[in-house]
């Protein structure tokens, strides 16, 4: 399924890695370090940096997202719930 995460950007759930809150970026040398080593192989989707609420790391690319982590998981949930409902349109049609 697909997870839409702002700014007309759509990610398939399956490559989703991690989705962190964007306030981590300064308090984790590591993230910095990722980040920053990702943008030189230009991987880094950016949004504008006011308005940046969490980072999606995917297998490939960096999302800035203006989306909150919460927001983004209940949308990733939905997804999952929407996919174990059974298809019944068969049924009602006879």
């Amino acid at each position: 399924m697909f997870i839409h995460i702002g700014d007309d950007h759509v990610i398939q759930s399956k490559d989703v890695v991690s989705i962190i809150d964007h306030t981590l970026l300064s308090s984790s040398s590591i993230i910095e370090e990722m980040i920053f080593n990702q943008r030189k192989n230009k991987r880094v989707v950016e949004t504008d940096e006011n308005e940046a609420k969490s980072i999606v790391i995917t297998k490939d690319y960096i999302y800035f997202s203006p989306l909150s982590v919460y927001t983004l998981k209940k949308r990733a949930n939905m997804m999952t719930s929407l996919n174990r409902l059974e298809d019944f349109t068969d049924e009602t049609e006879a």
